[in-house]
């Protein structure tokens, strides 16, 4: 049969200026998510501009800045509509061209499917056809096979360099769905490094790395603190632990590497580190390469608050931006200027809470800023415009440099000391001038102060 794919290969197989010519003026393209946006086709598209206007375009999680939005004016022509904010997301949305598209990231397959209509071309980047046929979505099975499947049109842009990662299900397309195939010189996947972790992150993630038991499953978010945490296990006597994460990040190929990961605890999918989509260095890309220790899922698996609710011990490691005196939990705006978005965070905070023994925990430093312009991320209410990432029925264990707090069964007063007393101490007597006349405090309150 392997004669018959290159035969269909060959047939299909187009310049990626011959490919962007199916976009036409007022077209939905989709691009994939992460490390599979389009490189070569998004250099085609871009010299394509002065004749397009009014291409909407999905996508998510940029790590490298798309060539549509280096031309003069590309608002003129382009608009990006991103699932999650990276900070080169963030570039396109300050030239005025990027949009967030709200979502709970467990539903996003749904969405294609059922919400939000055909795609006219969907083009991303894919690792080589296999002997059987097939494409690999590379490090992103996420929502890539619904996106497939609502595409009026689906072109694959080959990359050697992207790793082919062992599924789980919907880790891969067959040429027998795809329109058009494109080639290029293969370029490195775009390298996403946690910056080395402060005192503060050491110091959240002893609070956090002391809670978890032998034969835990892990969840954890991106930046340094998650990375903080991931060193300190992996330096630990923590042994037999899971991984469960919407996102592979590096921290696990150190644990795995000083062999805390086993999986052999996990009551599904035993044995395999289950992901949704992955970036890091090229050691991680490496280590995913073909690798049957890890198992590529859609996002409404991994993500499923149901399913994770199965996994007994499952602990949850995000970050945050603030947290209010109510317990809700901002992780994606600063006011109405979008940060980042709601991700699976939400999903996992609500699994983790119903598995067996499951934690969530919402890291956050107690303050922001230089050190003579400090301001708390402990505020007494969000301000106007700030997303709710976390409602307050939600949050779990809350942590920072000055403690960890269990949210779960307070009243509102006794939520308002616990959370004042995480605090920075600068900033805890106006808390309680706040929790007293939001009327959120008793006399029998302890000043924390």
């Amino acid at each position: 049969m392997y004669e018959l794919w290159q035969k269909e290969y060959k047939k299909k197989l187009i310049s990626a200026q011959k490919a962007v010519e199916f976009v036409k003026s007022g077209d939905w393209v989709d691009y994939g998510w992460c490390v599979g946006h389009p490189y070569h086709l998004d250099k085609a598209l871009a010299a394509r501009a002065k004749e397009l206007q009014d291409i909407k375009i999905r996508g998510g999680i940029a790590l490298f800045l798309p060539e549509i939005f280096k031309i003069e004016k590309p608002q003129e022509h382009f608009t990006w509509n991103s699932w999650h904010f990276s900070g080169v997301d963030r570039k396109i949305y300050d030239i005025g061209c990027a949009f967030y598209n709200p979502m709970r990231y467990s539903e996003l397959p749904r969405y294609y499917r059922e919400n939000i209509g055909p795609i006219d071309v969907a083009m991303f980047q894919v690792a080589p056809m296999d002997r059987n046929g097939f494409f690999n979505f590379g490090p992103q099975a996420s929502h890539q096979m619904a996106i497939c499947e609502q595409a009026e049109i689906v072109i694959v842009e080959v990359n050697k360099n992207m790793p082919r990662c062992l599924g789980g299900y919907e880790e891969a397309i067959h040429i027998s769905r795809v329109d058009h195939i494109v080639e290029g010189d293969n370029p490195q996947l775009p390298e996403l490094a946690s910056p080395p972790p402060s005192e503060t992150d050491k110091k959240i993630s002893r609070l956090v790395v002391e809670d978890i038991p032998n034969g835990a499953c892990l969840q954890l978010g991106i930046g340094g603190m998650p990375n903080a945490v991931g060193m300190m296990i992996a330096e630990s006597d923590l042994r037999d632990l899971g991984v469960h994460s919407e996102m592979y990040v590096d921290a696990f190929v150190n644990m795995y590497n000083k062999g805390k990961i086993t999986g052999a605890k996990k009551s599904i999918d035993r044995f395999r580190q289950v992901f949704s989509f992955a970036a890091g260095t090229s050691m991680m890309y490496e280590f995913l390469n073909d690798n049957p220790a890890v198992a590529n899922y859609p996002v409404d698996y991994v993500n499923n608050p149901y399913l994770v609710g199965k996994i007994d011990n499952f602990i949850s490691v995000n970050n945050a931006i603030e947290v209010d005196l109510f317990g809700q939990v901002c992780s994606e705006s600063a006011g109405v200027r979008h940060i980042s978005g709601t991700g699976g965070q939400l999903d996992f905070v609500m699994g983790a809470y119903l598995s067996k023994g499951g934690k969530s925990f919402i890291c956050l430093s107690s303050t922001y800023g230089k050190e003579e312009e400090k301001k708390s991320r402990i505020v007494c209410s969000l301000n106007p415009g700030t997303i709710v990432t976390d409602p307050r029925t939600t949050a779990h264990f809350i942590v920072t440099e000055y403690g960890k707090i269990n949210l779960k069964g307070l009243s509102t007063w006794q939520r308002a000391e616990a959370i004042i007393s995480i605090a920075h101490p600068d900033f805890r007597q106006d808390l309680e001038c706040s929790a007293q006349q939001m009327k959120i405090w008793r006399r029998s309150n302890k000043n924390v102060s």
